[in-house]
């Protein structure tokens, strides 16, 4: 009995590990929600969206409101009125349908900040701040009332079978934010552009780091038993 007890606790401690890594990662989901005092109010572009969206308000951020595997999943960001100067990461709300940055003195957006945004579809900026991905990234752009309207976030690849002429043989492009896109290999090839033909090793890679997990978690164990024995 003793001996069956003692194979469950490096399991328990993976698990553990697990569950303070997933907890971690979901308050670090929400800090992009705190980068300016106040809440998401209900007569602003991103609350209306909200309460169409039936979503939930936490700080500056709308909230998916449902019972899912991903309850923090961020569908509305409003920053607007924060004093922002720069936008270098929002990458916390990558999941975000709508995104309100106006009233703020931004002189300057990082090009790779919305990269991976591919569910973005509204944008509001100063008037003087140009959609990310330029016009042609765009259905709409348009300023008005001194904001920046950026709609309906186009598709980087072309339209003939989501091919394109920038991604390696075998392989597919797919969107990934506004004028970005990435290419991943087509069913049966992996590797270096693509060039490898039939299943992923998926064993032999991942195998050993599954091992080096469970190894790592059992020394630290070991180590925790002798130090609390030795006190």
């Amino acid at each position: 009995m003793k001996a069956g007890c003692s194979q469950l606790y490096p399991l328990a401690l993976v698990l553990i590990f697990n569950i303070c890594f997933y907890g971690s990662y979901q308050l670090s989901e929400l800090q992009v929600c705190k980068l300016c005092s106040g809440s998401v109010q209900n007569d602003t572009a991103v609350g209306e969206f909200c309460s169409s969206s039936a979503g939930r308000i936490g700080g500056r951020c709308c909230l998916r409101n449902d019972n899912t595997t991903d309850p923090e999943r961020i569908i509305g960001l409003d920053l607007s009125n924060c004093s922002l100067t720069h936008v270098e990461d929002l990458h916390e709300a990558s999941t975000a349908l709508m995104i309100d940055l106006s009233h703020n003195p931004i002189v300057n957006i990082s090009d790779t900040a919305f990269q991976g945004f591919i569910e973005l579809n509204y944008m509001i900026l100063p008037g003087d701040i140009l959609c990310p991905g330029g016009n042609t990234s765009w259905s709409k752009v348009e300023v008005k009332a001194g904001d920046r309207l950026c709609q309906g976030q186009k598709s980087m690849c072309n339209q003939t079978g989501q091919l394109s002429i920038d991604c390696p043989e075998n392989s597919l492009c797919a969107p990934y934010g506004p004028g970005f896109f990435e290419c991943s290999c087509a069913d049966s090839y992996h590797g270096y552009k693509c060039l490898r033909e039939g299943e992923f090793p998926a064993l032999q890679v991942f195998g050993p780091l599954g091992a080096s997990t469970v190894v790592i978690s059992i020394l630290l164990w070991v180590t925790q038993r002798r130090k609390a024995k030795s006190l």
